[in-house]
């Protein structure tokens, strides 16, 4: 491990730290918002940034759930979590009464299957099973049933919610299994290197948008477009400076980073297109609990294929 750091040493210095700066960040919003009454604007910049820190304690969990309780453990986390994404996107498609069959094999077999395979590391069937197998299963299915009203659409938001909440989030835990240890380095740490730079993107941005303003993007009316450049400044430095946590040299780590925020921007970006193409609002108002599965995840969906797939290439295929 860099800096002289063990595996495990690592794993409890950044747990560590996390629960600190959650702690700190917290009681500091917390107290903010409670100074900032009467004033509506300010409260509403506090409450979205205090969002975006309440959710390093689900990453404090994905972080325990991974040293703890190993990798079996934290696939069924993930798969919890794209049953979650897939149903809120469900949720917000038109759907007929012959779609519950395709439906029923999105939850209850695509979701474990792509799971299994990546537990048992069939890396090959992994990547090829959602995007060939399933996507040419799902249409034969529906033609089955002789209900061709729609028939194109109905399939292809199926598809695309089942490629974002199952084969996109899969890959964040597939990070985990790459062995590193010829660079001297674990799989598990640069999956939590990637939701950390992940983390610090979303909170810097929406951080920086509400302390220096500038004009809102039309995707997210709390981020601004300076906000995003300064924010997305911030999560380069904090992803160069944690390149011990990953098998990236230390001129590598940033160019890496930029791939993570640029990927997760973008994917956010679509998302947000994605959900308003389909009637929904953005839930960053006042009530920061109800955001949903789709839209705290939804920097991950791009960057975790982006990510994997480009450190395999990059750094495993030599």
């Amino acid at each position: 491990m860099r800096l002289g750091f063990s595996t495990q040493e690592a794993y409890f210095t950044i747990l560590g730290v996390l629960i600190v700066l959650s702690a700190i960040g917290t009681i500091i919003g917390n107290w903010l918002v409670s100074r900032a009454q009467g004033n509506e604007t300010r409260l509403n910049n506090l409450r979205v940034v205090n969002s975006r820190v309440r959710a390093s304690w689900p990453l404090l969990i994905v972080f325990a759930i991974a040293f703890c309780l190993g990798e079996a453990a934290l696939l069924i986390f993930f798969a919890f979590a794209s049953f979650f994404a897939l149903r809120e996107f469900i949720a917000l498609t038109p759907t007929r009464r012959h779609d519950h069959v395709i439906l029923i094999i999105a939850f209850y077999i695509a979701i474990p299957v792509q799971y299994i395979l990546l537990g048992y590391e069939e890396i090959g069937l992994f990547s090829l099973f959602i995007p060939v197998y399933l996507f040419l299963t799902l249409p034969v299915v529906m033609a089955l049933a002789k209900d061709t009203d729609r028939f194109l659409d109905r399939v292809a938001k199926v598809q695309w919610g089942i490629m974002l909440a199952i084969f996109c989030v899969s890959h964040a835990p597939a990070i985990a299994t790459l062995n590193l240890t010829r660079f001297n380095s674990s799989g598990l740490l640069l999956m939590l290197y990637f939701l950390l730079v992940l983390y610090f993107a979303d909170l810097f941005q929406i951080m920086a948008s509400a302390i220096w303003g500038g004009k809102p993007t039309w995707s997210n009316q709390y981020k601004t477009y300076k906000g995003i450049i300064i924010g997305s400044i911030g999560a380069l430095i904090m992803g160069s400076a944690l390149f011990w946590m990953t098998p990236f040299r230390a001129w590598q780590a940033p160019l890496m980073s930029l791939l993570i925020i640029v990927s997760g921007t973008l994917g956010a970006l679509v998302m947000s297109s994605v959900k308003r193409s389909l009637g929904a609002v953005r839930l960053d108002t006042s009530m920061m609990l109800t955001r949903g599965a789709l839209d705290r995840m939804e920097m991950l969906f791009f960057s975790a294929p982006v990510f994997y797939h480009s450190t395999i290439f990059l750094f495993m295929s030599k």
